[in-house]
């Protein structure tokens, strides 16, 4: 590195390690060669470790305080326990500006493979990391840029069959709330909706479509809006987890929750215990983590076969809110 900068090791060394006294010509040509050479300083190095592993894994979810994200992270760390394996785990929230990041610290930790749900829309920025042997395993959204194994629910089905039922039990006006337009699940739950209004002749004017609701706070107050229309929805689906609380409060806080049908993308924690218990679409998100570990534990074994996309189905769950009928007049 120091030859392809032509500048001395100390030199290299000490841009390496963000020191002072570091011309910024030297520092430019430095960061090239870095760039050049697709260099990461290994932490281990100082403990002078061996060993040609190091017995973790990096695992990247959307947000810890998803439930479902924090699901597919417990149900890996149980499969990397059968083999001694420890997790590192980070979350991004959906943040395409920490992805990267994020990814990088965990390489420089150097784990032995990725497990990662992707928020930037190219991740071909992996391409060395991926040169160098390291596995990786996407979860919940399909990489851009990039060939490797991906493990997800079948979001645009599963959006669908919510969807139909909510038609089947009487309703026109229904209301669709989305996540971040950016993410790729949230766009293939959309779809999932729309086509499936399509296929009932409903026209699209009569249901609203809100995307960019990324929290519960503006989940409520997306659908307190939508509430507060002269001619409000009959049912709303909900197409996130955390998005399905914002509702539910929005529908107690208008007293409509036995009258405005509801069904949410995603199982909640204590979601039949509510009244009326919720209806969702349900993930399997212990099958997709522990799917996603042996398939990085797989490519870690040396196994070669060609990258594949998983996809595990929803199940529709009918509880009680996503069986209300639209009121007559």
């Amino acid at each position: 590195m120091a030859a392809l900068a032509g500048v001395s090791q100390k030199t290299v060394s000490r841009v390496v390690n963000d020191e002072p006294k570091v011309s910024q010509e030297a520092r430019e040509r430095v960061e090239t060669a870095i760039a050049q050479l697709s260099y990461r300083p290994d932490q281990r190095a100082g403990s002078l470790r061996r060993n040609t592993t190091s017995d973790t894994i990096g695992v990247v979810v959307s947000s810890v305080a998803n439930p479902f994200a924090a699901a597919v992270n417990r149900a890996i760390e149980n499969e990397a326990a059968t083999r001694g394996v420890a997790v590192l785990a980070s979350s991004t929230d959906d943040n395409p500006e920490r992805e990267q990041p994020t990814v990088e610290a965990l390489l420089r930790r150097r784990v032995d493979g990725l497990v990662i749900t992707a928020s930037l829309p190219n991740q071909g920025y992996l391409h060395a990391e991926q040169s160098f042997g390291t596995p990786l395993v996407f979860v919940d959204r399909a990489p851009t840029g990039i060939e490797a194994d991906v493990v997800m629910s079948d979001h645009e089905k599963g959006a669908a069959v919510g969807t139909r039922h909510l038609v089947e039990h009487g309703h026109r006006r229904i209301a669709y709330l989305g996540d971040l337009d950016s993410i790729q699940s949230a766009r293939s739950r959309r779809a999932g909706f729309l086509a499936e209004i399509g296929r009932h002749g409903i026209p699209t004017g009569d249901c609203h479509t809100v995307m960019g609701v990324h929290d519960e706070a503006t989940a409520t107050a997306a659908a307190i809006s939508l509430l507060d229309l002269a001619e409000p929805p009959t049912a709303i689906f909900s197409s996130q987890n955390l998005l399905t609380v914002g509702v539910i409060k929005a529908l107690r806080q208008r007293g409509l929750e036995r009258t405005v049908a509801l069904v949410g993308f995603d199982d909640l924690p204590l979601a039949d215990l509510l009244a009326p218990a919720l209806t969702v679409v349900a993930q399997n998100p212990e099958r997709i983590g522990a799917l996603a570990a042996d398939l990085l534990f797989d490519r870690l074994d040396g196994t070669d076969t060609p990258t594949k996309t998983h996809i595990i189905p929803t199940e529709l769950i009918p509880r009680g809110s996503g069986e209300i009928h639209p009121a007559t007049a």
